[in-house]
């Protein structure tokens, strides 16, 4: 079985314009914790993820960068949670967005991409086809198909 027989072909996506306040509203309203981002063309060019936000609204501790002969203090902030929240709501989605995307073409096997999602410890993928996006996989699609192929559909 290949990626494009069980694929979700309606990928909720935001565009790289988009800003973040946009990207958390369309996750809250479709309950997902990442969406991939898209260009004009369609093409996948990065994903973000609550992880992102996590990050960027967290407290940002002191970081110490030494040699043996020289040491230099990076200071963290001391905004507070609401402050960093608002001034992420209006960034555009392509600042804290992951540009280093993990990708498939829909001709791959399902058995390979389960064992992909399952060794990188992500819940889903972006299926691309000669460059743009076509669908998305998820753990949930490949353990649904899984199952219905053997007659024992769980869901």
């Amino acid at each position: 079985m290949k990626a494009h027989e069980i694929m979700n072909t309606q990928v909720i996506k935001v565009k790289k314009e988009h800003s973040v306040r946009f990207v958390i509203e369309k996750m809250i309203e479709h309950g997902v914790n990442g969406l991939p981002v898209v260009n004009d063309k369609n093409e996948l060019v990065a994903y973000i993820s609550d992880g992102d936000i996590m990050r960027y609204i967290g407290r940002q501790k002191d970081l110490v960068l030494g040699t043996l002969f020289f040491s230099q203090i990076m200071k963290g902030d001391n905004d507070n949670l609401e402050s960093r929240a608002k001034r992420l709501m209006e960034l555009n989605v392509m600042e804290i967005a992951q540009t280093k995307v993990y990708k498939i073409s829909s001709e791959v096997d399902v058995e390979d991409i389960a064992a992909f999602l399952g060794k990188k410890n992500i819940q889903r993928i972006p299926v691309v086809r000669k460059g743009a996006l076509v669908g998305i996989i998820s753990r949930t699609d490949i353990i649904r198909s899984t199952f219905k192929l053997e007659g024992r559909a769980v869901i």
